[in-house]
């Protein structure tokens, strides 16, 4: 059995309430679809509730089931169960915890995502990947909620 965690941390320019909504309600328009099976962001989907799904929708009728969400606390948190991206496929778990305070500025937003399992290579193997993912994904959230463009770069 093995494992890693990887965190982010960023301060966003809007109210706790504002960036769970978009968390929640505006992953299609934030989530890079670079890192989707479909290829485009927009069938993506978070239910947030408990037992809900952060799923995403595929040509065909199909789909795939990211994560569940466990724990959801409007403008406050949301944890999911899941193994996200190539890690689906492996003998991976993860549980990603989405944590959002009142900052003087708008939202210091704290994500952190432990994952455990078995790969040949070691679990080890994939912690740089996923941190630079899970990096990127919430930085895009921060842009689009303090620039309208997920895309576009941030000064921090």
């Amino acid at each position: 059995m093995g494992g890693f965690t990887v965190r982010t941390t960023l301060n966003i320019k809007a109210a706790p309430a504002d960036v769970y909504t978009s968390l929640i309600t505006g992953v299609g328009k934030w989530w890079d679809s670079a890192h989707t099976f479909s290829h485009d962001a927009r069938n993506m989907s978070i239910d947030g509730k408990p037992m809900g799904c952060f799923c995403e929708k595929l040509p065909g009728g199909g789909g795939v089931r990211h994560m569940e969400v466990v724990y959801a606390d409007p403008g406050k948190g949301l944890v999911m169960s899941g193994a996200l991206g190539p890690l689906l496929s492996q003998a991976a778990a993860g549980s990603m915890e989405i944590h959002m305070t009142a900052a003087p500025e708008g939202t210091k937003l704290a994500v952190t995502y432990a994952v455990t399992g078995y790969l040949p290579a070691g679990m080890s193997s994939w912690a740089a990947p996923v941190d630079s993912v899970i990096n990127q994904q919430f930085n895009r959230l921060k842009n689009y909620i303090e620039r309208g463009d997920p895309a576009s770069k941030s000064a921090n």
